[in-house]
């Protein structure tokens, strides 16, 4: 059986960091593993508090997972700060973990801030190297292109931005501008091409980043090629909001396991 590991935050329900990761890979048939970050109190109105777990034990955790289990893809969420940020880079080196999918979580769905200033540099500078596939949101690709984005071509020049920190492909989610159609920018050094789909209604989209990317880092230790896996996480990310549980008072989850209760 195939494996994933996500790096990430905990979760208390809402439908995004560890939950969503563990169900998404569960939806897709791979045996899913976890080094938790941060543990947070959050629902779907929002994050009331979070702290974080020491680096050394998050590299702990890592080590436990890689050296009984195995890691056939990596996905990375919310890291909190520097330290762990670093932890995770060396540890991806040092491991010589592989299909490692970054999603630079930054900010939560409700706003609240997940990564303070000095971790971004260190995404930049230590973590993007090693990634396969990194997923920034507009708000995240801006921040990591320091650019203002507004529209496809601007996604564009993000894009490679980005690519220049060493990843070798970036999306950037264009869930965030408006139009009748969301669409995603995946650029590598091989090219660029478009991941289009209506943009669905309705309010309960809480971690439909997480859940991307896990889906993504699913495909790939299933051994689907980047294209290919990108293409089938984004349909099945439709899906899952489509069918969407109509769960909590705020922003609720999406439903990652349509495919054997819709």
């Amino acid at each position: 059986m195939r494996t994933a590991l996500t790096i990430a935050g905990s979760d208390s329900g809402a439908g995004a960091g560890i939950q969503a990761d563990l169900k998404t890979f569960a939806a897709h048939g791979v045996y899913g593993t976890s080094a938790i970050t941060a543990v947070t109190a959050q629902n779907t109105l929002g994050v009331t508090a979070w702290e974080a777990i020491s680096a050394d034990l998050v590299t702990a955790q890592i080590e436990a997972v890689e050296g009984d289990i195995g890691v056939d893809a990596v996905k990375t969420g919310m890291l909190a700060n520097a330290a762990i940020v670093e932890a995770v880079s060396a540890a991806i080196e040092t491991l010589d973990l592989g299909n490692v999918v970054v999603d630079p979580v930054m900010v939560a769905k409700g706003g609240d801030r997940l990564l303070d200033d000095e971790a971004v540099g260190a995404i930049k500078a230590e973590l993007l190297k090693h990634a396969t596939i990194v997923t920034p949101n507009i708000p995240e690709a801006e921040v990591l292109a320091e650019m203002t984005i507004t529209s496809l071509d601007d996604m564009r020049t993000a894009a490679r931005r980005i690519l220049a920190h060493g990843p070798r492909v970036v999306v950037v989610k264009g869930g965030h501008l408006e139009g009748p159609e969301s669409i995603d920018l995946v650029v590598s050094s091989d090219g660029t091409f478009e991941l289009r789909g209506p943009r669905l209604p309705g309010r309960h989209t809480h971690g439909t980043g997480c859940t991307f990317a896990a889906a993504v880092a699913a495909n790939l230790a299933l051994g689907q090629p980047i294209e290919q896996a990108l293409r089938s996480a984004r349909e099945y990310l439709e899906g899952a909001i489509r069918h969407a549980p109509g769960l909590g008072r705020g922003q609720g989850p999406v439903n990652h396991f349509w495919r054997l209760y819709s």
